[in-house]
């Protein structure tokens, strides 16, 4: 493990409109999973040995310093540029110990990663759940394990996800699905929106978040079409991406429209949340004098 230095661990948000939260930490940079589609591989990021996982030097006493400088306790997204749940983290246990120290400093957390390593921190995300906000959020874009290894290669398979989100959800941690991004030509069919919805649904999820689409940036698009030619050679879809959305940012399905309508009536029809401000509301409302209810009803 490599460790790269670092001044702060807590960046404030500009806005709190992706699951409430106020502030960010990336305990690591870099990621090992391999996910074809990732935008933290973009030119803009500056990362160009983005597949090699490496700390932040002196991690845990930096954060305990930003916490202890906060006035009012923080609500910290984890997960935004790197897995805070990579292989590594298993041993050396930084994600860990940063849930503890967030749970001392009686903060909440919103946490995104694809490796059931998560459900180790069952005990402390119920012991943050006591006095803050909790979010389990794990990317699933497919309930195929086949596809999920062609697109994710490195990643835990979706099925093992799944059963992270029991465990989860059987603890009574409040946690569900990124469905996101759902890749155009390769993902973006019903059966598997639904399935993913309806495995969700099997799990005990609270929510599902969808985006019927993928992002492509400069440093990133190379890497993410000649990825999708190597995994469905024959196909053309690297081409056909080329095709439809040249040097376009965001890439929408052509499909998004259809699959919004099935995919918010399967959700309604099982009583998952589904969007933004009803998914903060209900992690939230036991904590409104946090100052985290704005997007209650």
């Amino acid at each position: 493990m490599d460790y790269i230095p670092a001044k702060h661990l807590l960046h404030r948000n500009k806005s709190t409109e992706w699951f409430g939260t106020d502030h960010t930490m990336n305990i690591y940079r870099g990621c090992c999973h391999g996910c074809l589609y990732c935008d933290s591989r973009s030119f803009c990021y500056q990362n160009p040995d983005f597949d090699r996982v490496k700390a932040k030097e002196n991690a845990l006493s930096i954060l305990r310093d930003d916490l202890a400088r906060k006035v009012k306790p923080a609500f910290i997204s984890m997960g935004s540029m790197s897995d805070p749940y990579n292989p590594f983290d298993r041993e050396i246990q930084l994600t860990r110990h940063a849930l503890e120290l967030i749970d001392a400093y009686q903060c909440g957390v919103a946490v995104a990663t694809k490796s059931d390593l998560i459900v180790r921190d069952i005990d402390l995300y119920r012991l943050i759940q006591e006095h803050s906000p909790v979010i389990c959020k794990l990317t699933i874009t497919t309930a195929d394990d086949a596809l999920s290894a062609k697109i994710e290669p490195h990643a835990p398979p979706s099925s093992r996800r799944l059963r992270a989100l029991a465990e989860l959800s059987g603890a009574g941690v409040f946690a569900g699905v990124l469905l996101m991004p759902v890749l155009p030509f390769v993902a973006d069919f019903p059966k598997n929106v639904l399935s993913v919805v309806d495995s969700a649904a099997r799990a005990g999820a609270r929510f599902v978040y969808a985006a019927f689409g993928v992002t492509m940036r400069d440093g990133q698009r190379d890497f993410f079409l000649d990825g999708l030619n190597r995994a469905f050679p024959g196909q053309g879809v690297g081409e056909k991406y080329r095709k439809r959305y040249g040097t376009r940012y965001y890439c929408s399905s052509p499909r998004a429209n259809e699959l919004w309508e099935l995919f918010s009536s399967r959700c309604k029809e099982l009583g998952l949340l589904y969007e933004m401000r009803h998914i903060i509301s209900a992690a939230t409302k036991s904590y409104e004098d946090r100052q985290l209810s704005l997007f209650n009803e």
